[in-house]
């Protein structure tokens, strides 16, 4: 007679973990220098794995902003330990942090359309980072995340014809047809409705869910709160990060 412990089959062994998305220890960062010195970041712990939506909230100039900008590799470090998708960013050169971009999606509160071209073709800018892909399936992905966003009947328009949230969201349609390990958002949600906001927060949760891609998302939408698995504030340059995930809390 087969014991217990032998009848039970054993689940097969995991593989490595993946590499967190974000991971920083002890950045800091200022402007200025001398008597004109401002500390901005100070001291600044934050994990974030593959798949994991985080909201960041805080008062306006508490540096929720540069803390993007550095994770977005826009901006070079100055101490500190700042890996992005397992790039060491403290001390990388211009072609390293280039090629990190690539795999990052930014949305900022600036949508930075480009004014002589179509949403399709500015959808498609992001489609274009990708490699492997003809041109009618690039053109094709920019439409169906143009659909995505609610824009399915705006295609050909400039943005000088569209409203601002229009712009908003063309500017989120950009940022996820390049497929990004990695999404940085700056407000996503200012300049729309509460039902066009809560279909795109929807959105960059799917693609968490099933891309495994991370979400950091700065906001004060209070609306969009349970979106997240941990809310993470901000105050003077310092973070304070809620323990307690709100996948068990929320919903």
């Amino acid at each position: 007679m087969a014991s217990p412990r032998s009848a039970v089959q054993l689940a097969p062994p995991l593989g490595p973990p993946l590499p967190a998305a974000i991971a920083a220890q002890g950045l800091c960062h200022s402007f200025g220098r001398g008597s004109t010195r401002v500390e901005v970041l100070r001291q600044i712990d934050l994990t974030i794995g593959p798949g994991e939506v985080v909201l960041l909230t805080g008062p306006s100039g508490c540096g929720k902003t540069t803390l993007l900008t550095l994770v977005g590799a826009l901006r070079q470090m100055q101490a500190g330990s700042l890996k992005v998708l397992g790039q060491e960013l403290n001390g990388a050169d211009r072609g390293t942090r280039q090629r990190l971009r690539r795999r990052i999606g930014m949305i900022f509160q600036g949508h930075n359309l480009l004014r002589c071209l179509t949403a399709e073709q500015n959808v498609q800018m992001g489609a274009d980072l990708l490699s492997g892909l003809t041109y009618r399936s690039r053109r094709d992905r920019a439409r169906q995340w143009l659909r995505s966003v609610g824009l399915g009947e705006h295609l050909t328009k400039l943005p000088h014809d569209l409203s601002g949230g229009q712009k908003q969201r063309v500017a989120i349609a950009r940022a996820l047809a390049a497929e990004p390990q990695l999404l940085l958002a700056d407000e996503p949600t200012a300049a729309l409705d509460s039902r066009s906001g809560r279909e795109v927060v929807e959105l960059l949760q799917r693609l968490a869910r099933e891309q495994g891609c991370a979400v950091l998302m700065v906001t004060h939408d209070p609306r969009i709160l349970d979106v997240a698995d941990r809310l993470v504030r901000m105050e003077d340059g310092r973070l304070y990060a809620d323990p307690v995930s709100l996948r068990s809390t929320v919903g």
